[in-house]
């Protein structure tokens, strides 16, 4: 397995973003622990959880004890890093909502740690600004969770350029990585992307594969992966996974996954090669 770095931290160059089996349209456990173990035996040695990754009000922190629980029943479990995140919350009504204040993401955290079962978590993540909030007061509660051991890296979620530079900042140039939504139809963040190659810190594009299951029929923005797909017998998500690799030594994709077979898919990603006609075709895409 290929591998990149997040801080002074080597993982497997594509992680596994577990959301999927924890919210709407979750599997059962034994296909979820099934999921995981399978990336495991494959060389992953990221997954991205949350606690807000749930589904039912009084679950909270669901997806943190489901991987818990997988790490702990695999030999290989000890070796991977579990990036997980505070800060946003789901009431229990489909909704998502934010909570930044220093208070909640303290209390979050220890939660997270219990939940995970280890003393310090691998890389702690703020998931998303919360607007009532100065971004100032909750990066600076993560700095506080970094300088007490409770955490052993920082990064953050959904932020801008100027977030990316203040969080940086305030975090005393330890910010690893910065997690913001990238796929073929959503490169908004393509300006945070550039400044994480730029600054050296790792970039993990969240839905990745967002809607590329239906390459061939919506065109646009997914036809050309679908073109390049056919030209190397592989899925379209094959292609796309194999073009972020190719933008950055940074960028390191965790697709969402809850079946063994999807994520074998993904992390076969990383033997595909791209010729470089092929990728300014799927550079030139909008």
């Amino acid at each position: 397995m290929e591998t990149r770095r997040i801080g002074d931290v080597d993982v497997s160059a594509i992680g596994l973003g577990a959301m999927p089996m924890s919210i709407e349209g979750r599997p059962d456990e034994a296909r979820s622990l099934a999921t995981l173990h399978a990336a495991l035996d494959a060389g992953v040695t990221l997954i991205d959880t949350a606690d807000a990754y749930h589904l039912h009000a009084d679950e909270v922190g669901h997806n943190e004890t489901l991987i818990a629980k997988a790490l702990a029943s695999h030999d290989r479990g000890a070796d991977v890093l579990v990036a997980t995140k505070g800060g946003h919350l789901r009431p229990g009504n489909g909704s998502w909502t934010q909570d930044g204040s220093p208070a909640h993401l303290k209390a979050a955290c220890e939660a997270s740690l219990r939940r995970l079962g280890v003393e310090a978590i691998g890389l702690y993540q703020f998931h998303r600004p919360d607007p009532r909030i100065p971004y100032a007061d909750s990066v600076g509660a993560v700095r506080e969770l970094l300088d007490e051991g409770k955490i052993r890296a920082a990064g953050i979620s959904n932020a801008d350029p100027e977030q990316i530079r203040q969080a940086d900042d305030i975090l005393g140039g330890r910010l690893v990585s910065v997690q913001n939504q990238f796929s073929p139809a959503f490169r908004s963040s393509e300006p945070e992307l550039r400044l994480c190659d730029e600054l050296g810190i790792a970039f993990l594009p969240w839905s990745p594969l967002g809607g590329i299951s239906r390459a061939r029929e919506l065109g646009s923005s997914y036809a050309p992966f679908a073109h390049v797909a056919e030209a190397h017998g592989v899925s379209p998500q094959r292609v796309c996974l194999a073009w972020m690799l190719a933008k950055s030594p940074v960028v390191v994709p965790i697709p969402g996954a809850s079946r063994p077979e999807t994520i074998l898919d993904s992390l076969a990603a990383t033997d595909l090669v791209l010729t470089a006609d092929q990728l300014a075709e799927l550079d030139a895409t909008a």
